[in-house]
């Protein structure tokens, strides 16, 4: 049985993708209403927002694929792989829980705290101790990028609360997060190709 059969590339690659290509729709649709330095993406998906379809879909679309991509990533560790499936049902629930068009919810931000903290905590909960495990999967790459997705995080928070650039800090996060899962799966197939090449 494969760790990782190839089809997860699909899911782990369509993420980020999904991703950007929904905030960068629904910002379009918007126009100059919408600030992409200071609004959060989440302002994309609000009620009345022109584009909140787009980014509704691109926030169920990321949920999909985080959850096909934690089934399939077997290579990983179970705590990893749960944190991963947890981010996406997060991803779900941040579209059925959009925010309001103006002020804030504490509904959708406890949703979206969540699914940071989730998608921050995954890779480190996916360690493989041994040494002969794929790159990503090892201790020393997986903390330093939870490290980074914490620093991220706080300097998400640190923007919100000073009414400063929010949506650069939170577009390079979740940007980083949603790319990590294709790291890891590309780094567990490129494994898997240099171990049967020397056993060859």
């Amino acid at each position: 049985m494969l760790l990782v059969p190839r089809w997860v590339l699909l899911s782990s690659g369509l993420a980020p993708l999904l991703l950007i290509a929904g905030w960068a729709i629904a910002a379009a649709l918007e126009g100059s209403a919408y600030d992409h330095e200071t609004q959060t993406i989440s302002v994309l998906a609000a009620y009345g927002a022109s584009g909140s379809w787009v980014m509704t879909g691109a926030f169920i679309a990321l949920g999909v694929c985080h959850l096909l991509t934690a089934w399939g990533l077997r290579a990983a560790a179970a705590a990893g792989r749960a944190a991963l499936a947890g981010g996406g049902v997060a991803a779900l629930a941040v579209a059925l829980v959009p925010a309001p068009s103006s002020g804030g919810s504490l509904g959708h931000g406890s949703v979206a705290a969540v699914g940071f903290v989730l998608l921050a905590l995954w890779p480190v909960l996916a360690v493989d101790g041994r040494r002969t495990a794929p790159w990503a999967l090892r201790p020393t790459p997986s903390l330093a990028v939870t490290a980074l997705m914490v620093a991220g995080a706080a300097w998400f928070l640190i923007e919100m609360h000073r009414h400063g650039m929010a949506g650069v800090a939170e577009r390079v996060v979740t940007a980083v997060q949603s790319l990590w899962p294709f790291v890891v799966v590309t780094s567990c197939l490129r494994h898997r190709t240099d171990r049967e090449r020397s056993t060859a």
